[in-house]
């Protein structure tokens, strides 16, 4: 991996503190989202990837309002992943960036994507990796996966964030002490769990409240959607599994797809290297 230095930065996006990692000086912007699961954050989703991404792009990874990562965790994510979208634009719009390539993993993808189906004009490229969101977006039916299951088992004990890692990073050497910890802890901050309670309960009016769910369903825009964009999707993820992206490929014949193999759900850590060289290009291109 290419030599880089990650900062740490705080900034008002609206109305909500959000603190973003950064890296690189020069280039075009990328703007990076992470997954929803406890512990999730900036750099703990894109980490490894922004020191090389970094050396031709100016590359920012927020923490999202709901309760990850160093973000204000009192501003209520009212509307579940909806809310993220109206983070982002306002993260966009107070570091002056009037146009960025942009992209996600998991939870984060469907982010990175309705934010380009809302600002189409402001986005380069589009990024996405691994998405049950997605997926359900498009109408089909998530399975109850062992991830999926360990998510929502998770209690906030150190035991239970190793059981969740498990299940989304392929490579288990990756999973040390030192990393289920800082997860675990950046999980329970002083107001990190209620924030959760009311993400999860937006979230949930977000797509089963027949008038909202219409900010959720990507039917009839994903599709559509001719931003040049890639999916890069793990053959071992034990959260969205893989014959998900593969059913998503048939419908989103503007999207190209990359399978990456020895990766969990969080392939660009199990494979940064591989993941580095597949973003590197796409967005040099």
């Amino acid at each position: 991996m290419a030599e880089s230095v990650l900062r740490s930065r705080d900034v008002m996006a609206g109305r909500i503190r959000t603190h973003y990692t950064e890296s690189g000086h020069n280039g075009p912007a990328v703007v990076l989202c992470h997954g929803g699961g406890p512990g999730s954050s900036g750099e703990a989703g894109f980490g490894q990837l922004m020191p090389t991404l970094g050396t031709k792009f100016r590359v920012y990874a927020l923490d999202s309002v709901g309760g990850f990562g160093e973000t204000d965790p009192y501003y209520p994510a009212s509307e579940g992943i909806q809310s993220r979208v109206d983070q982002l634009e306002a993260f966009m719009d107070t570091l002056c960036l009037d146009k960025a390539s942009v992209g996600g993993n998991s939870q984060g993808a469907w982010v990175a994507a309705k934010y380009a189906l809302e600002h189409p004009d402001r986005v380069d490229k589009l990024l996405l990796i691994a998405s049950n969101t997605i997926a359900g977006a498009m109408g089909m039916e998530i399975p109850m996966t062992e991830g999926m299951r360990a998510i929502r088992a998770y209690n906030g004990t150190a035991e239970s964030m190793q059981a969740f890692l498990q299940t989304i990073v392929w490579n288990k050497n990756l999973i040390t002490d030192a990393l289920v910890k800082v997860r675990n802890d950046c999980a329970n901050r002083p107001g990190a769990e209620q924030a959760r309670k009311v993400f999860q309960e937006g979230q949930q009016k977000l797509t089963k409240d027949p008038n909202l769910r219409l900010k959720y369903d990507m039917r009839n825009t994903l599709p559509k959607l001719t931003i040049p964009t890639i999916c890069i999707w793990g053959e071992e993820d034990g959260f969205a599994p893989v014959e998900l992206g593969r059913q998503l490929e048939k419908m989103l014949p503007n999207v190209k797809f990359h399978y990456v193999a020895k990766a969990g759900h969080q392939v660009q850590n199990d494979q940064p290297e591989i993941v580095g060289k597949l973003m590197m290009e796409f967005l040099s291109a």
